[in-house]
């Protein structure tokens, strides 16, 4: 009967250590890459070429005609001139 205990024991440690539960594994967390300073300007570029000339554009309408002047006014009468 010692024997029978003994072994219905160790069985049973057996059986209770074979029931592995999960370990829950936190995945790191992400790295955030933050930029650095902005580095020099770059050189000058070359100067591009000169563009096309437009066209010529359409000539205009002619305008309209413009108001009747005044009447002028009488001449005055002849007086000697005055030196």
């Amino acid at each position: 009967m010692n024997h029978l205990l003994l072994i219905s024991a160790f069985a049973t440690s057996l059986m209770l250590a074979a029931c592995d539960k999960p370990v829950n594994v936190i995945p790191p967390a992400p790295v955030v890459v933050t930029p650095g300073p902005a580095g020099p300007a770059g050189a000058t570029g070359t100067q591009g070429t000169q563009g096309n000339t437009g066209s010529t554009g359409s000539t205009g309408s002619t305008g309209a005609t413009g108001a009747t002047g005044m009447t002028g006014a009488s001449a005055p009468a002849a007086s000697t001139p005055s030196n």
